[in-house]
């Protein structure tokens, strides 16, 4: 007879591989989390102070770029086609890693984060769209609240402190990292108008190029730097958004480790670009994305126009629903039971989080309104508005299980037998129990020895005279 097999658990404990990872990713994504959140402020004081107003507008359509390739681009521009293709790039080269790498690499566990993000995509572009239509605004917005910023996501539980468990935070980072390749196809699909063929094929030879060197063994940053630039430059004046190039870039990268090494090469290039993409590169595009005029009146707008409106439903109202109801269908209907730990407002909570859509959310507000300056704020402002009601509204919903989560967490660091391997992952292992017994029992000799000792101290002070121990010792 076969064994009855053990029913397959949603958002269960990750291998110790995936766990090391995250854990590295995450660290990083949160720094950078914080450093985007300064610049979100500095970049709204900047633009909302009186004095300071026309320094912000001066830098940020400052022009500077070769004119004869068509990359004369303002500074916000530069931010917005070049630095983000950085950000891209690592999401790249995350989504292969957990796809030929990761626990993504089993279909049954990929489905959970693929399905959620497609329904948390979903269900924001319904709700903008429902929203527009019934108040007659533009259907032109309707990817803008589709997207989810983890560094974004991330800075808020490192403010609020939640000590949420990892498999929860691999959640939300696989599901951010799905979320943004789909969103660049959506920029590439929906928001490319014409198509300059010759600069296309250029961007496709290069890119061949770039898979022949790597599949080569080629190193040398001096190599891949230079037709690097030379892709996205191409790429950009191809008409499709630079930031393809990316994410194009990113999957090619090996992400599988062979004989002698210690971690694959996409492994390595992505720790070291992930600090400049974290720390650098998100922050700047926020800080010429992000400054847009915020007053009462303005922010009333945003609760009366359709397009402004159907922003922030779709980020606080439409990702909640989305995603947490693509975990629960598919959790239905793969006849799989949610991990023993976790409970389904935990999910809820962090979909909710999810709702947090800065960057790319910008990104595409500013690709969606093009030619509308005025409308274009409006829209900022609708993300800014309805990324901080998510925020706040997960904010809420976390710190309600915030107990139930750091005695999760601490059972997941807990290392009692200093192995430098958390004790959850070694329970099936007889060295573990040998090693635990040894520290028992030498805890156990202590105990012992201390009370022996405590026992024969007893025993003196009882046999001196007049001592403690001495009938009638009250006080003379």
């Amino acid at each position: 007879m076969s064994a009855p097999r053990t029913p397959r658990k949603v958002l269960g404990r990750l291998s110790l591989p995936e766990r090391t990872y995250l854990a590295d990713a995450l660290r990083t994504e949160t720094v950078g989390g914080v450093l985007l959140l300064v610049a979100a402020i500095t970049a709204l004081l900047w633009a909302n102070v009186p004095l300071l107003h026309d320094s912000y507008e001066t830098v940020s359509h400052f022009h500077i770029g070769p004119e004869t390739l068509g990359l004369n681009l303002s500074v916000a521009h530069w931010a917005a086609d070049g630095l983000l293709a950085i950000f891209f790039f690592v999401a790249g080269i995350e989504l292969k890693r957990e796809l030929v790498a990761g626990d993504l690499r089993d279909p049954k566990a990929a489905a959970l984060p693929v399905v959620a993000a497609l329904c948390g995509m979903a269900a924001p572009a319904l709700v903008y769209t429902l929203t527009a239509t019934a108040g007659g605004g533009s259907l032109s917005g309707w990817a803008v609240p589709t997207a989810t910023d983890i560094a974004f996501a991330l800075a808020v539980l490192a403010v609020i402190g939640t000590s949420l468990p990892s498999a929860l935070r691999a959640f939300l980072l696989t599901l951010a990292v799905v979320d943004d390749l789909l969103a660049i196809l959506i920029i590439a699909v929906f928001f490319t108008d014409t198509l300059d063929f010759a600069a296309l094929g250029g961007a496709v030879a290069g890119l061949a190029v770039f898979w022949l060197l790597l599949r080569k063994g080629v190193r040398g940053w001096y190599v891949y730097v230079p037709l690097a630039l030379v892709i996205w430059a191409l790429m950009y004046n191809s008409g499709i958004h630079a930031t393809v190039a990316g994410v194009a870039m990113g999957l090619m990268l090996r992400c599988t480790t062979r004989e002698g090494e210690k971690h694959s090469p996409g492994e390595h290039i992505e720790h070291l670009v992930r600090p400049l993409s974290a720390g650098l590169a998100v922050p700047l595009f926020a800080l010429f994305s992000a400054g847009v005029s915020v007053s009462g009146g303005a922010l009333a707008e945003v609760f009366t126009q359709p397009e402004t409106l159907g922003v922030v439903l779709g980020l606080v109202v439409g990702k909640t629903l989305g995603i947490f109801g693509g975990t629960w269908l598919t959790a239905r209907f793969t006849r799989a039971s949610l991990s023993d730990d976790l409970a389904w407002p935990d999910v809820f909570a962090v979909a909710t989080l999810a709702g947090i859509g800065f960057t790319v959310s910008l990104l595409i507000g500013e690709l969606a309104f093009e030619g509308d300056a005025a409308l274009t704020g409006e829209v900022k402002a609708a993300v800014l508005t309805g990324s901080l009601l998510a925020a706040a509204l997960a904010t809420v919903l976390l710190k309600l299980r915030n107990a139930t989560y750091r005695r999760m967490w601490e059972a997941e660091e807990r290392d009692e037998d200093q192995s430098g391997i958390p004790d959850i992952y070694e329970e099936d292992d007889p060295e573990y129990h040998l090693r635990m017994a040894a520290i028992h029992e030498h805890k156990a000799a202590e105990h012992r020895r201390i009370a022996e000792e405590k026992a024969a101290a007893r025993h003196a002070v009882a046999e001196v005279p007049g001592g403690a121990g001495a009938e009638n010792d009250g006080p003379a």
